[in-house]
This record gives structure tokens, sequence and C-alpha cells, in this order.
């Protein structure tokens, strides 16, 4: 996929500007909290011809977004993948799960409830390390 400022004379820095504006119709910042740079996304799979139908009628981000996402994905690699910023794309992938297209989990904490790091977690990972 080219990067969308492909094409762009670098002395019309204004241009440049206008398509992530009209990608998220103007909105500039996320409305999902939720969504870090490590969250995963994946697509869900469609069970209806209404969201089938719906899926046609998004942006080429959105589309692209959701073949991206057939296996999970954290929100940073699709942004990398796009060419596109961060917080575009946490727009655009906020927009598609809450259509109901997406899922997104947030990364497992690494600590229980009472701040303690979890030791199954610690040792698997001093294992794998050893491993290598």
């Amino acid at each position: 996929m080219r990067h969308w400022t492909e094409g762009f004379d670098d002395d019309d820095a204004d241009e440049q500007l206008v398509r992530p504006y009209t990608i998220t119709s103007g909105r500039t910042t996320p409305e999902r909290a939720d969504l870090t740079l490590i969250t995963l996304v994946t697509t869900l799979p469609e069970v209806t011809t209404q969201a089938a139908l719906a899926v046609r009628r998004m942006q080429p981000e959105h589309r692209t977004i959701l073949g991206l996402c057939r296996e999970p994905k954290a929100v940073v690699e699709v942004a990398a993948k796009l060419g596109l910023p961060v917080s575009l794309t946490k727009i655009l992938i906020g927009d598609l799960v809450d259509s109901g297209h997406m899922w997104a989990r947030s990364p497992q904490p690494l600590t229980r409830a009472g701040g303690l790091p979890d030791m199954t977690t610690l040792e698997a990972v001093r294992d794998g390390l050893r491993k290598l």
C-alpha cells in the first residue's frame, strides 16, 4: 500500500494534512481511551450480508485494516503497515470496533491485584530467555 503522502511536492505541506483529516471525517483524537500502542485488534468474521455491505461502503483504509487484522495485530503494527500516524490509525480502528467489525483486547497486566508481579509470567520469560 502506498503512503498517503507519496506524490505530494515538498513545498505543498498544506495538502499533506488534508488527506488524514478527510479519512477521519475531521476527527483529530481517538474517542476510545482503551486503544494503546500494544492493544491487540482482530477482525471478526462477517456473519450477515448486511455487515458485508457495510464493509463495501467504508473508506479504503478501513477495508485495509480489516484485511490486515485477520490475525491479531498490535495497533502500532497496523499503523506501520498502513504508513499512517498512530493517532489516525486509532480513530479508524475505533470506528471498526464500535461498528462490530473488530475486536480489541488490552494487554494483560503483569501484576496481580496486590501490585506484585505474577511469578508464573516472570518464570516463563526467564525460561524462554535461557533457551535462547
